[in-house]
């Protein structure tokens, strides 16, 4: 079951459920990541929903400072892959790093997407 209006509550315990128990059309509006001072005023928006392609510094964290490009995007538990940012398992063997989009910055679009370029040229 899910409730938009659980979305407009101001207890904590709605606003967890209604992420959780959330669609994937809604799911994918929690994938915006905020953009760079200089792309954010080239296109006056504040953020933007992010892509593969695009290349992001992590703002915090175990990698913070760290620089890649966005490989894959899980809009199901709202993580993202990029390419540089691996761990090492005990048994030696490397798996990439999900990362939530709070902890990155958009440094660098992708725009081989009409429809992206024509999105972030409205306002």
């Amino acid at each position: 079951m899910f409730s938009t209006t659980w979305k407009s509550s101001i207890k904590p315990g709605k606003q967890r459920k209604y992420r959780l128990k959330a669609p994937l059309h809604i799911r994918s509006k929690f994938l915006a990541v905020h953009l760079s001072d200089d792309i954010s005023k080239k296109y006056s928006k504040r953020s933007a929903r992010i892509k593969t392609g695009d290349k992001v510094k992590v703002i915090k964290g175990q990698f913070k400072g760290k620089t890649g490009k966005v490989e894959r995007i899980d809009t199901k538990t709202t993580r993202i892959y990029i390419s540089g940012l691996e761990f090492q398992k005990k048994d030696g063997t490397k798996i990439r790093y999900p990362v939530s989009p709070a902890s990155l910055v958009i440094t660098e679009l992708d725009l081989n997407d009409k429809r992206r370029q024509e999105s972030l040229k409205r306002r």
